[in-house]
């Protein structure tokens, strides 16, 4: 059913195991390792953009905590209102809030597909989503675009003796399926290479907690939401990787410990770019702002009285253009007849004429 997904990670883990394998030896363990943590990389790399939005869509929401506030205090006992309000709000700063979780909603099929892949490469166990085969059946099969060969390639891989399928709660019969390739681990090995990627797994997933929580502005932190949403990133799910790590496959743990160490680099990467574009931002409008602002001791002008003294000179020369032919060709003018053209008048003497008129 989720093909479309198991197809395109199992080409990824393959190409990096190529290229490692090379170097490495198709049967090492530390090739297969690589693969897994550059498969990891190169997703990683293509959410890179997603990621950035994210963090953009993140800062402005901050930003826009206060007038979220006041929406919400205003329209509190209407909804459909508020919802109204709030889609404004969003369109006339241009953000979505769902690129906000766009990145994580990203990585929960990747993640599945990879757990599902490696699993693939031992299908004798009799549990959910195994098929119950017998260990020549499985290591002659082949797991989506991994031929037989490269099946048991991966079943012989070694990381520090521990099979990188194996997890410590497998069951006994299905680390037999080893025997043939590698032989049969001991759970005390497996035991021994897990818990320390655990540990580092769960300390990862803290830190990078903690460095997100730390950026937060004081009115976000305070919300209510986001208080009880840091607590479960800052202690629940690095409780949980610590809980759940028994019953996943030592692939998986090197999955979770390389993605926590690529998205502790990016995060620092990605926030100092930010910010270092909005204080370029802030010391540009300081720069226009000093450009306008009057030089020291020079008068300010008041752009009121120039525009209306304007507004006067316009109206008396028209009133000159306008004078009668008959006087620009020697004939006197006729009482209360305008003056010629080519003779301005000041607006002072204009503004006399118009009191006479009067």
């Amino acid at each position: 059913m989720l093909d479309f997904i198991y197809y395109p990670v199992s080409a990824i883990l393959w190409f990096w195991h190529q290229a490692f394998g090379y170097v490495l030896g198709k049967n090492s363990g530390f090739a297969w390792a690589l693969a897994v943590v550059f498969l990891v990389f190169t997703l990683r790399l293509v959410l890179y953009k997603p990621f950035v939005k994210q963090v953009r869509t993140t800062r402005q929401m901050q930003e826009l905590q206060p007038q979220i506030k006041e929406l919400q205090k205003k329209y509190k006992n209407d909804r459909q209102q508020m919802t109204v309000e709030m889609q404004k709000l969003q369109k006339e700063h241009g953000f979505n809030p769902l690129m906000g979780c766009l990145p994580v909603l990203l990585q929960v099929p990747v993640f599945l597909g990879l757990f599902h892949v490696l699993r693939s490469f031992n299908r004798t166990g009799t549990g959910i989503g195994q098929l119950g085969m017998s260990p020549y059946d499985n290591a002659h099969t082949p797991n989506y675009i991994f031929s037989a060969g490269d099946v048991q390639s991966f079943l012989t891989a070694r990381l520090f003796g521990a099979p990188l399928s194996a997890y410590i709660t497998e069951p006994a019969k299905v680390l037999e399926s080893f025997a043939d390739y590698g032989g049969v681990p001991s759970k005390l090995v497996i035991a021994l290479v897990s818990i320390p990627l655990m540990v580092i797994a769960g300390v990862a997933t803290h830190m990078n907690a903690r460095a997100s929580v730390e950026r937060q502005s004081a009115e976000a932190a305070a919300n209510p939401q986001a208080a009880m949403m840091n607590k479960m990133a800052l202690y629940v799910f690095p409780l949980g990787v610590l809980v759940g790590g028994p019953f996943l496959p030592v692939a998986i743990l090197i999955y979770w410990v390389s993605n926590n160490i690529w998205t502790y680099g990016q995060q620092h990467l990605v926030f100092r770019k930010i910010g270092k574009e909005e204080d370029e931002k802030k010391q540009a409008a300081l720069e226009r702002r000093a450009q306008n602002a009057p030089k020291p001791g020079a008068k300010p002008v008041d752009v009121r009285k120039k525009q209306s003294a304007t507004k006067v000179e316009d109206a008396d020369t028209e009133s000159v253009e306008d004078a009668p032919q008959s006087s620009q060709n020697g004939a006197k003018p006729s009482p209360g007849a305008k003056p010629a053209a080519g003779k301005k008048r000041s607006g002072n003497r204009g503004r006399a004429n118009q009191k006479r008129r009067r």
